[in-house]
């Protein structure tokens, strides 16, 4: 069995979904796995996070270039946390026989602080698994680094059982600021897990990762396990991504996360902002929403505490398309990287409702003109209502198992600036 159709294999027995996007050197291990086609690498992440909201572990294969497109969710779900593992395969040409480039994916694992395994052909069904265990361990999205010589070697076929884990999201009690010294508190403790890992095998130098030949075997190549310190001869396949980053120590986060108490305030909504009569009634429904990136975030705080989780700029719609079925995206934020999603919604006839407020401008960030996302979104036949039209909202605030997109207008106040609440 090729290393391709053994991954493929650990895969089926490891994880609920899978999408991919073809591309050099993985395009027959996406058909191999009957992976889902996704318009592009972003949204296809974004959906294995929808997934792991909804109880279901989720595989993203896409080549090494793919990993630039999904990098704002990929760190975002650091920050943000998630339920069910979520494994990113990636798929890198260190010889760029089929790329434009020879990028190393490694070196978002360290940009990222997330689990980054490279197998040789020896253990890829333990190491999918240990992938999703550790994303679950460590409530972020784990990566598998596969090259070319993995894919198309002959492999050892040794299936492990499925123990599902379960991750957690970021207390909605902590600032930003807490979140992130969560995360590295996490990140931190992720050390002990690479230098115990089952999968390296220490008997000496040289040592080797993925295909590279050693009497070691270094497959937890980040965070680096603490035996490569002082390693002379480290055998990589690409950039020396392990020899550069042996005996780095973890980070020193705070002592404890801080928590809105902690600051004394939280931020809202404006109070005289127009989509207050949307929330209420989301909140009343006990409607749950995948917040984007902008004003949509605070649905997350009081008083309305409707949201469930974000993942960044655009993030909302495929996440929301497989967990909760309801995104809340602000006009700029849909334009800006959320069209492509919603095409693909549309394209899967998957049920989801967008809500889309348009209010002309990049309110979170000083109110910048946006542009008017009407003209490009036609072709979805959208309700457009009124912010202060509480009958239609009422009528239209539902989920169908069609997709469906509601623009709710509303200018905001000259001069209004968002609420904060003391706590």
């Amino acid at each position: 069995m090729k290393g391709s159709e053994a991954v493929a294999d650990a895969l089926a027995r490891s994880a609920d979904r899978l999408y991919t996007i073809p591309g050099f050197p993985i395009t027959e291990l996406g058909s191999l796995c009957n992976a889902e086609l996704v318009i592009n690498e972003k949204t296809a992440l974004e959906y294995a996070l929808g997934d792991s909201l909804a109880g279901k572990r989720a595989a993203v294969i896409i080549k090494n270039v793919g990993v630039n497109a999904c990098a704002d969710p990929l760190l975002q779900a650091t920050a943000q946390g998630l339920i069910r593992g979520v494994v990113l395969i990636a798929g890198d040409d260190p010889e760029a026989l089929g790329s434009q480039t020879a990028q190393d994916s490694r070196y978002y694992g360290e940009l990222a602080e997330i689990p980054v395994l490279e197998p040789d052909a020896t253990c890829l069904h333990a190491a999918v698994e240990d992938a999703f265990a550790a994303s679950e361990q460590f409530s972020r999205v784990a990566m598998v680094r596969l090259t070319p010589p993995v894919l198309d070697a002959e492999a050892e076929i040794h299936p492990v059982a499925r123990h599902d884990g379960k991750g957690r999201l970021s207390d909605r009690s902590w600032t930003m600021n807490g979140r992130v010294t969560a995360e590295e508190i996490l990140y931190t403790s992720m050390f002990a897990w690479s230098s115990g890992s089952r999968l390296n095998r220490w008997n000496g130098e040289p040592a080797g990762s993925g295909p590279a030949a050693g009497n070691t075997r270094i497959v937890t190549v980040n965070p680096p396990p603490e035996q490569v310190a002082g390693m002379q001869d480290i055998r990589e396949n690409g950039r020396p991504f392990t020899r550069d980053h042996c005996g780095i120590c973890p980070p020193v986060p705070r002592a404890r996360p801080q928590s809105l108490e902690d600051r004394g305030f939280y931020r809202t909504f404006c109070r005289d902002c127009p989509f207050h009569a949307m929330m209420r009634i989301l909140k009343d429904r006990k409607m749950k929403v995948i917040c984007d990136a902008g004003c949509s975030i605070f649905a997350m705080n009081r008083p309305y505490e409707s949201g469930v989780a974000s993942y960044g700029m655009g993030a909302s719609i495929a996440v929301a398309a497989r967990s909760t079925k309801i995104a809340l995206i602000g006009d700029y934020a849909l334009l800006h990287s959320g069209l492509n999603a919603l095409i693909d919604v549309y394209e899967k006839d998957l049920p989801l409702l967008a809500i889309v407020t348009k209010n002309d401008c990049t309110a979170m960030t000083g109110k910048q003109p946006a542009y008017d996302p009407i003209p490009y979104l036609r072709w979805a036949d959208p309700v457009i209502c009124p912010a202060d039209d509480v009958p239609t909202l009422e009528r239209e605030l539902v989920v169908t198992e069609k997709p469906r997109t509601l623009i709710i207008t509303g200018n905001c106040p000259e001069g209004s600036t968002h609420e904060i609440v003391e706590c």
